[in-house]
């Protein structure tokens, strides 16, 4: 595996076709750019200029030489490329330089938990949950793979589609395991794979063999040009954006939501009889707390 190539974002990809053509001026702006993605990838043209103390047209002229037509171009790539090249320590170091109070930050994280659920609004429309779900009725059985702290997401919709009646599951996260699960995957069936950033290779290697085998293949990711994007049928961005150490897990939340809102409804009889009996058998074991009946104080 160490003789493997490794994996470059498409905006690295870029740089090192025009490697040859970049005057070391214009190489040394880049790299800049790229190393300090964190603090660059959401800037314009002009804010960019006067960070690095050039004109707007150093600038242009520069991701032209890398065969980008408008800054726009260049600055979704650049954002990939922060998406799917940050670590928690550079997340948490871009943070601190902002010298904000603690409660500052903490207000932060959730002003950027609800800008991620607007984009995932923007992103997903509920034509592709519902599209989604109806695949997933169709489908013979559901792999739900994440790995790590994805696994709770994949853990959470492998249980609510098998609440609604759907055979699903989400294997534990090792590459031993993952491997011989999929290998019993077929044509009739769906593997879903959740990763991040630069993306596990476990989950990335489980949806490539899953596809491999003939099982139709769906990535939960927060890039189009992500790993789990380039290897799987069809995928939704999902921003995961946090400003501290940590990936937030809110707009994936919301959309698995929504998707088990879209499967329940695509067969709503079906969902309707499962639930039904699930309440009956919680019913009949006793599963909620009931507090001890009062006793009777002084009685003899």
């Amino acid at each position: 595996m160490n003789g493997e190539p490794k994996w470059t974002t498409p905006l690295e990809q870029r740089m090192q076709q025009a490697d040859g053509k970049l005057s070391p001026r214009r190489k040394r702006l880049l790299l800049s750019i790229l190393e300090n993605a964190a603090d660059t990838y959401y800037l314009s043209s002009r804010k960019m200029a006067r960070r690095y103390d050039v004109d707007a047209a150093t600038i242009v002229r520069s991701i032209q030489v890398l065969g980008y037509g408008q800054f726009a171009e260049f600055a979704s790539d650049l954002r990939s490329h922060f998406v799917t090249r940050i670590t928690p320590y550079r997340m948490m170091k871009s943070a601190t330089r902002e010298r904000r109070t603690i409660d500052g930050h903490v207000q932060h994280s959730l002003e950027m938990d609800r800008a991620n659920i607007d984009a995932l609004r923007e992103s997903v429309s509920p034509e592709r949950v519902v599209e989604l779900a109806r695949r997933l009725d169709k489908a013979r059985q559901i792999v739900v793979v994440g790995v790590d702290l994805a696994y709770s997401l994949a853990w959470f919709l492998a249980y609510g589609l098998s609440w609604l009646g759907a055979r699903a599951e989400a294997p534990m996260g090792s590459s031993g395991n993952l491997h011989h699960r999929v290998r019993t995957m077929g044509a009739r069936d769906v593997l879903i794979a959740i990763s991040f950033g630069r993306c596990l290779r476990d989950s990335v290697e489980a949806a490539r063999s899953a596809k491999e085998v003939g099982a139709w293949t769906f990535g939960i990711t927060d890039g189009g040009d992500s790993p789990i994007a380039r290897v799987c049928h069809d995928h939704w961005v999902v921003s995961v954006t946090n400003p501290s150490f940590n990936g937030s897990y809110v707009a994936p939340l919301a959309a698995l939501d929504a998707l088990l809102v879209a499967y329940a409804h695509v067969q709503s009889k079906r969902s309707l009889d499962r639930l039904r009996q699930i309440d009956r058998e919680e019913a009949a074991a006793g599963r909620w707390y009931a507090p001890p009946p009062a006793t009777e104080k002084g009685r003899r």
